[in-house]
């Protein structure tokens, strides 16, 4: 009876059992799963700053989608840029940082840096590849718009407060591991409670609670078990039976087996269920130190300045903003975008085009069509790039080269250089390259400026070592053109004397790494050409352009014009044969005065 009794207990506690770890398993499906996102805000009561930045590493903090909730006091606005960049941008300004989240994943940790206590307002700023402006309220989600690290900078102007109130949603982990266990094993426990209930044990029938086959009641057996015991037995030591039969045919040894399989399985399923009640409730723990090692890693810090989106903007804002200046000759409109070299040549083709209409104006500046771009992918100021673009008014292709000074200034176009007809452009990786010094010689058969002093010196002698260093295609021939015009002043000019110079300006002088290990020298020769009357009372006279910058047509005391030659020259790299070939080239009249 024993044997039958604990028979029905265990197959009752096991179907029990089953049904309460399916039970769990299900409700870590359902009422026990994990919310799907966790939000976390800032503190409101930490110190005001103009400046919060958000750090790059919360982007990736949960992976996936993460979501920004701003509000604030009139308008402000969320900025995307590198981590560097925008470091570089708020300087030595007073800031906040949100950092991190806190261990309940309910807040976030926000830091304070003392500084500075107002900066610039930080929009249209070159260095944000998007922005987003606002006024009370802002949604963001935040993506990455390309591979590497990228972090925020929210600011009102510069000058008010940084709106505080910040929450963030991340992705929570919503996993359960243990659901399918649980509800597999809850089914297992289940079935193997029934098969004990209906399956007979073996060499027996089907147990019988209430009596066997032959009508004999469970106290008749008892009875009849405890006559067959005869009175010598309780005297004499015998062995005990290895087996001892039970009613039904089991023996105690199957019984021991059943309720011992029957405690290990329901141990087992109560450890399980106690452990994965706090599973269930469980959040995506913080990033591991390698996998933020991992993530470090998708930071390249020679990664390029400039996205081509961030690139193509630059160029239509230079673009407008120069032909702004064209349409009014006004050289004060093109102070924001343009600097250097071709301010000063606008401004004095503004100025001389405003006094003689049939001067020839500047080839104007297109964003479009955009044939390529080169992007330095050294992040230290003063930063590099240049364009070469064909559009409406451009009978050639244009190289446009523009240089960002400094994190808080925007990028201007220095110089502009018409290809030479039937030059074919170098090859240039798009995805960053190298800039060097202009006195680098690393892999190059010459320096930037070595080549540009060779370039100088082949303009102005006919004979110069560099005749065979230095070439330019049969169908651009301006080095040709230029030797020929000195000449013919020099061999006409009866009147005067007559010397030329072409020198290099070291300021505007930059250098692209080319595909193939040469160099790409982009920079500025300042060309002269001196006058002076041979004899008393010989008069010098100039023509009407130089006329207006230099405030009269003839001298007797000799004249000096100047022209800014903006060029660009391919350097091959070392153990090549070929020689350095002139890519393109122009000049512009600058300056013009008397003696």
């Amino acid at each position: 009876m024993i044997g039958i009794l604990l028979r029905f207990k265990t197959a009752v506690a096991l179907v029990l059992l089953g049904l309460l770890t399916l039970l769990a398993g299900v409700g870590q499906k359902t009422i026990w799963a994990p919310a799907e996102t966790v939000t976390a805000s800032a503190p409101t009561d930490g110190t005001a700053a103009p400046l919060t930045v958000i750090d790059q590493k919360l982007r990736t903090l949960h992976g996936g989608t993460v979501k920004i909730n701003v509000k604030g006091e009139g308008s402000f606005m969320l900025a995307a840029g590198r981590p560097d960049d925008v470091d570089a941008w708020v300087g030595k300004t007073a800031h906040n940082t949100v950092s991190g989240v806190a261990d309940d994943n309910k807040s976030l940790q926000l830091a304070h840096t003392d500084g500075e206590a107002a900066a610039p307002s930080p929009a249209g700023s070159d260095l944000w590849v998007s922005t987003e402006n606002a006024s009370g309220e802002l949604n963001y989600t935040w993506s990455a718009p390309a591979d590497g690290e990228w972090s925020l900078l929210l600011a009102s102007d510069g000058t008010k407060p940084a709106p505080s109130s910040i929450s963030m949603t991340f992705p929570n982990d919503t996993s359960t591991p243990w659901a399918v266990p649980l509800m597999v094993l809850g089914g297992l426990l289940m079935l193997a409670g029934l098969a004990l209930l209906v399956l007979k044990p073996k060499g027996g029938k089907p147990a019988d609670i209430g009596g066997d086959d032959t009508g004999e009641s469970l106290k008749d057996k008892l009875v009849r078990r405890a006559r067959a015991v005869r009175p010598a037995d309780k005297t004499a030591p015998t062995a005990p039976s290895p087996v001892e039969k039970q009613p039904g045919g089991a023996s105690s040894t199957a019984t021991f087996s059943t309720r011992r399989a029957g405690v290990a399985m329901a141990a087992l399923a109560a450890t399980i269920v106690a452990g994965t009640g706090v599973a269930a409730q469980a959040t995506t723990p913080a990033p591991s130190p390698s996998a933020s090692a991992a993530a470090g890693a998708d930071t390249v810090p020679d990664s390029p300045v400039l996205l081509d989106a961030q690139f193509r903007r630059i160029l239509e804002q230079v673009s407008s903003t120069v032909d702004a200046g064209d349409a009014a000759k006004d050289a004060a409109k093109l102070k924001s975008r343009v600097d250097r070299t071709e301010l000063e040549v606008r401004t004095q083709n503004y100025k001389i085009r405003s006094q003689v209409g049939a001067y020839e104006a500047r080839m104007p500046v297109r964003a479009t069509k955009l044939l390529t771009t080169v992007v330095t992918s050294k992040r230290a100021w003063p930063r590099s790039v240049m364009a070469v673009t064909q559009g409406e008014g451009n009978v050639v292709p244009q190289l446009l080269t523009l240089v960002q000074k400094s994190p808080r200034e925007n990028y201007k176009l220095v110089e502009t250089t018409p290809l030479q007809p039937g030059t074919t452009f170098p090859a240039i990786g798009r995805d960053g390259t190298e800039t060097l010094a202009a006195d680098d010689k690393s892999g190059l058969l010459y320096s930037g400026e070595e080549a540009l002093a060779g370039l100088g010196d082949r303009l102005t002698k006919a004979d110069s070592t560099f005749k065979d260093k230095l070439v330019e295609g049969q169908s651009s021939p301006y080095i040709a053109d230029t030797l020929a015009y000195q000449a013919d002043v020099a061999k006409t000019g009866v009147d005067g004397n007559f010397s030329f110079t072409h020198k290099v300006a070291p300021e505007e002088t930059v250098v692209f790494r080319t595909a193939d290990g040469g160099a790409l020298v982009l920079g500025r020769l300042n060309f002269a050409f001196d006058g002076t009357p041979k004899a008393e009372g010989d008069k010098l006279a100039i023509g009407d352009d130089a006329a207006v910058l230099a405030g009269g047509k003839e001298t007797s005391s000799g004249m000096v014009l100047n022209f800014a030659e903006s060029m660009a020259v391919y350097i091959p790299p070392t153990g090549s044969k070929d020689p350095m070939k002139l890519v393109a080239a122009t000049r512009g009249l600058v300056g013009a005065s008397f003696k």
